[in-house]
């Protein structure tokens, strides 16, 4: 042994130098020895595990936070949906579960590893050493020099590993967070959409005099992690979930991962890009074998007419899809605090023939036009409100004092919740008479003078000339003449001319029309639930109609829309030639022999073909059929229940089917829905007489044995 060993020994360990040597590295996935075999860990079906997961989320009772997510978030077989759909995502095609091969299952293995591990954190957003890669990504076979590489690198979009983490967090966070959004928001969830909006404006927000529109998109895209992450865990106290989830909020995000937005352009850009466009769209493109075909003419057409509020969505950090979810777990505080005021302002009248009591839809319709009185001292007090992701509309009836107080209010709250308060410009207050636009449809009110009728004491019929106000919810025609104006089919605004569709300029007629019913068919769903579905639905096949014959009068070199109409007819479904040849072959002729398609007419050519608004009632309490089916299956699950089915069959009274039909017929005629208070309430009574006569029972019993 050396001397320096020797001093070495005698030193105490803890005045031994430090060693200038840099710590080892932290163990990485790879190095934590082998893992197990990944078809051994495939036992179980995922739609299973999901189904067990959304059950147990809406059983579990509200205020206390769900539990245990790691269990699931272990779970193999859910890693594997998780790539599957991301997979679809990035692919276009949905790989079967026995197509994934050995070495991606290993891959799937090190990443579950790597994002339950919470030290080291998950490196959301790597460029390099990659866990798992995406099936469309090619090979990296040829060398680059390091100035390229970082470039590259810099400008790289999201690695596809980040996107499998993200699909699972969804599949985990969404069920527990359903049950406890409120019913009153619809965007960003399963079974709800702007068609629940609307039908529910419609329904709900009829004799409202003053709305609050309130775009908080500012407030929405600023929000901290700390504010989101507070949010999250008042339902969930897992915490290699919270972890996860942290680290993906905190993490650095390279400026080449953010979408770009689109920058305002001039008249001479617009030129010069549509000319590069239209370059590019002539040549034709052959797509890779793991390349997505890209989406149909007609599909990115309806997407081109996405109202405002349904185009935007937030984006925290490296949280990806997950990040609308998480909006809504923020704003989900504003919902429940609106909640509270609508029963604070809710003040009812006995002069108010609508609303007797909060939360009453009054002994009406609610789908078809009331007569409901204006606002004033003696009129009853009431307001209501609905959320589509960052888009708040408020409706209040009541004075105009009423409505600035709860702007007020809700600034203040905007402020003390999510620490940033709303621009006064993107909370406004307007007037039913101005009309209110919301999700590209226009609330307003109309004014009507019905002549009521009835019968007086001694039999006479009395006439007399009534005021009422209608609810009126219609599509907007600027909106649809804009939208029309951005995809290029249509030039001005005030008197529009449709242009012709040159994306469909080498496409065949039978082609291009089947494109066009599609679009047209999707148009008239979207305007579903607009008072003037005919007149906005007959405008936009009228400039479809006229853009396919300026596209047909340039290609078969007719040189006008009225020589088109006359020999393909008003529908256009007679085939056009191109040339005038005799010895040509009928139409008739190739399309028995099945050399050509049938050529379907575009639909909608008169206004008796376009359906009508559908009206059909939407109940105040209405849930979509998923959430339905879940607490059906619950509440069967429950011995409870059967209990008190049985009690209450032994006590219910013998009725006819027809006494049933009848009475129900009736409830839906005047509420919209099943009248389920009274039903309960017949309940709860059957529920009374069966304890005291419980009770009775007890006391006779009781009573005899003393005497014995």
């Amino acid at each position: 042994m050396t001397a320096r060993g020797a001093l070495r020994r005698l030193i105490p360990s803890h005045l031994q130098p430090v060693s200038r040597r840099a710590p080892p590295p932290p163990p990485s996935a790879a190095d934590e020895g082998p893992f197990p075999d990944p078809y051994a860990l495939l036992v179980h079906d995922p739609i299973d595990l999901l189904s067990s997961l959304w059950r147990r989320a809406f059983a579990h009772p509200l205020p206390a936070p769900f539990p245990n997510l790691s269990g699931y978030a272990s779970r193999l077989d859910l890693w594997l949906l998780s790539y599957q759909r991301a997979c679809a995502h990035a692919t276009g095609s949905f790989p079967p579960r026995h197509a994934v091969q050995l070495p991606t299952l290993h891959s799937l293995l090190r990443l579950r590893a790597a994002a339950l591990r919470r030290h080291p954190a998950f490196p959301w957003g790597a460029s390099t050493h990659l866990l798992i890669r995406s099936p469309a990504d090619p090979p990296s076979t040829v060398p680059i020099s390091r100035r390229k590489l970082e470039a590259r690198l810099a400008n790289a979009p999201p690695p596809f590993q980040d996107r499998v983490v993200q699909e699972l967090l969804l599949l985990l966070l969404e069920p527990v967070f359903e049950p406890r959004f409120s019913p009153k928001s619809h965007a960003f969830r399963p079974g709800r959409g702007p068609h629940t909006a609307i039908r529910s404006v419609r329904s709900h927000f009829a004799a409202y005099l003053w709305f609050i529109s309130a775009d908080l998109t500012g407030v929405v895209d600023a929000l901290s992690p700390d504010t989101i992450l507070s949010c999250v865990q008042k339902a969930v106290s897992d915490r290699k979930v919270l972890s996860l989830l942290k680290s993906a909020l905190n993490a650095p995000v390279r400026p080449g991962s953010v979408p770009p937005r689109e920058k305002e352009l001039d008249g001479l850009a617009k030129k010069r890009l549509k000319r590069k466009v239209l370059r590019k769209s002539r040549k034709k493109k052959v797509l890779n074998e793991n390349e997505p075909k890209p989406d149909p003419y007609w599909l990115r057409l309806f997407f081109g007419f996405a109202p405002e509020q349904a185009c935007h969505a937030p984006n925290y950090g490296h949280c990806g899809i997950l990040s609308p979810l998480l909006a809504n777990v923020c704003l989900n505080e504003l919902d429940w605090w609106l909640e509270e005021r609508i029963h604070e302002y809710f003040r009812p009248s006995s002069h108010d023939s609508i609303w007797k009591e909060a939360g009453d839809e009054g002994c009406h319709n609610p789908a078809w036009p009331e007569f409901v009185p204006s606002s004033g001292k003696e009129k009853t007090r009431k307001m209501d409100y609905l959320r589509f992701g960052s888009h708040v509309l408020i409706g209040i009836r009541g004075p105009r004092e009423d409505a600035v107080e709860i702007r007020r209010q809700l600034m203040e709250f905007c402020e003390s919740t999510f620490g940033l308060r709303p621009e006064n410009s993107m909370v406004e207050i307007e007037h039913i008479t101005r009309g209110i636009e919301f999700l590209d449809h226009v609330i307003t009110r109309r004014v009507i003078y019905p002549t009521l009728r009835y019968t007086a004491s001694g039999g006479n019929i009395v006439s007399e000339k009534g005021i009422g106000t209608l609810l009126s919810v219609t599509a907007s025609l600027q909106r649809c003449i804009r939208h029309f104006r951005k995809l290029e089919l249509v030039k001005g605004d005030r008197d529009p001319e449709p242009l012709p569709c040159s994306p469909m300029l080498y496409s065949g007629q039978a082609h291009t029309n089947s494109q066009m019913n599609k679009f047209l068919e999707t148009m008239a769903d979207w305007y579903r639930y607009a008072d003037n579905r005919k007149k906005i639905v007959g405008f936009c096949a009228y400039v479809i109609r006229s853009s396919l014959a300026k596209l047909y009068a340039a290609r078969y070199r007719l040189k006008s829309r009225a020589k088109v109409y006359k020999i393909a007819s008003r529908d256009l479904s007679r085939p056009l030639r191109e040339s005038t040849r005799n010895d040509a072959p009928e139409y008739s002729d190739l399309l028995r022999m099945g050399l050509v398609d049938i050529i379907e007419g575009v639909q909608f050519a008169r206004m008796s073909s376009i359906p009508s608004c559908d009206y059909t009632p939407f109940p105040r309490n209405w849930v979509p059929h998923h959430e339905l089916v879940l607490h059906e299956y619950i509440k069967l699950q429950d011995p409870k229940f059967f209990c008190e089915l049985h009690k209450t069959i032994k006590r219910k009274e013998i009725n006819s089917p027809q006494d049933d039909v009848s009475r129900m017929v009736w409830y839906y005629k005047v509420y919209g829905v099943y009248d389920a208070k009274r039903s309960l309430q017949k309940l709860n009574d059957w529920k009374n007489t069966d304890e005291a006569a419980n009770k009775e029972n007890q006391i006779l019993l009781g009573s005899v044995s003393m005497v014995h």
